[in-house]
């Protein structure tokens, strides 16, 4: 009786799991040609079920076999044509989804996918779905142009971009082309993206794009053209500051000379009409007040030491002479009267001497030691004869 019970037990957790547990996914997928595709294998978890074996395998016009397995021991691939195009999700309870990458004409098939869980009797459970994939070429469709965030009316000296976009089967090439008033195209660049790094008005035109792929058979499609307007400069905004909130803004022709610069502020960093400050002269080259002031002193206070040096070394030759006959006048004065006049101070000559020419200093000093000589010896002989 027991027996009969436990088996009635495990075969009521098998109906259970098997009502709830069951695999979702699509019975046929189309993917593009050297695209990539993911073939669908879902399932909700449950927490008396944990999953032991997922397995992929194919049957396709190559053969069958076993794709990708994975267990407790890792992921495995072992077909070889399928070796670093498959993948699946590693971090996603219940997504057992296959991906495939660069699709070719041969991936097409059934693919099958099988998992097995084990509940908590030991017990294992295994489901599977099929799904058919079928590979097609698809040609390159008829490109749009997408333009910059600030549209196709851009002032001069900035900067924009034009894409152009088209799907089908990769690679699909672009080319960009610029439309003359003649209704000639004159090609400009290969690529998706045609680029302004800096806007002049000459830029202005009429621009389309083309694509094409090899799905097509060198069908080659079109955009519709598209008109960018590149517009003068009449007001050149300049932001600065950063974090300080301040807009510079020069108003008037795009020459910047003589022009009134005027800084709006607010509180919240954003330029606020009604708030705006005249900014000094000064600040317009740049430099500040105090430094003008600084440059303007160190200046003159070289110049006033150029000026004292060359006063202080070139003293005046006439001063020089003036002494020079000053004392001889003195020493001539003495032998005309017969008495002897001491010089003023033995300094005093050497003085006179330092400023004048070594010729002139030696007949100074010759005539003042003869003068002095010629009074004492008159005195001397006055008083041998009193």
């Amino acid at each position: 009786m027991g027996m009969v019970l436990r088996v009635a037990v495990l075969l009521s957790s098998l109906l259970r799991c098997s009502a709830f547990l069951d695999l979702s996914g699509p019975s046929e997928i189309k993917g593009v040609w050297k695209d990539s595709t993911t073939l669908p294998c879902t399932y909700v978890p449950l927490e008396d079920l944990v999953q032991q074996t997922l397995t992929w395998t194919v049957v396709h016009e190559k053969g069958s076999g076993t794709i990708f397995r994975r267990d407790i021991s890792g992921d495995h691939v072992f077909l070889s044509e399928y070796r670093n195009r498959v993948s699946i999700p590693k971090d996603d309870p219940g997504n057992v989804s296959l991906l495939i990458l660069n699709l070719e004409i041969s991936d097409r098939g059934t693919y099958t996918c099988q998992v097995t869980w084990r509940d908590s009797n030991n017990s294992l459970i295994a489901k599977e779905i099929t799904t058919k994939l079928e590979v097609v070429k698809v040609a390159a469709t008829k490109p749009i142009i997408r333009a910059g965030q600030l549209g196709l009316t851009l002032p001069a000296g900035g900067s924009t971009s034009l894409t152009c976009e088209a799907s089908g089967s990769p690679p699909i090439s672009y080319r960009w082309f610029r439309a003359t008033p003649a209704g000639k195209a004159v090609f400009l660049s290969s690529g998706a993206e045609l680029a302004w790094p800096s806007l002049r008005p000459s830029d202005s035109g009429t621009y389309f794009c083309e694509a094409e792929n090899r799905a097509g058979a060198g069908a080659v499609q079109r955009s519709d053209a598209v008109q960018l307007t590149v517009t003068e400069k009449t007001q050149t905004e300049l932001v600065s500051g950063g974090t300080s909130g301040i807009s510079w803004t020069l108003w008037g022709p795009t020459t910047t000379a003589d022009l009134p610069i005027a800084a709006t502020t607010s509180e919240s960093g954003v330029g606020y009409p009604g708030k705006n400050e005249t900014i000094p002269d000064f600040q317009r080259t740049g430099l500040s007040l105090y430094l003008v002031i600084l440059i303007a002193v160190v200046s003159g206070a070289v110049v006033f030491l150029v000026i004292s040096l060359i006063i202080c070394i070139r003293k005046p030759k006439g001063a020089q002479a003036y002494d020079v006959k000053f004392h001889n006048s003195r020493a001539a004065a003495s032998s005309s009267t017969g008495h002897y006049e001491e010089p003023i101070s033995f300094t005093e000559n050497n003085y006179v001497m330092e400023f004048r020419e070594n010729k002139i200093s030696e007949e100074v000093n010759k005539n003042e030691s003869d003068c002095v000589a010629n009074p004492q010896e008159s005195e001397y002989e006055v008083g041998d004869t009193s």
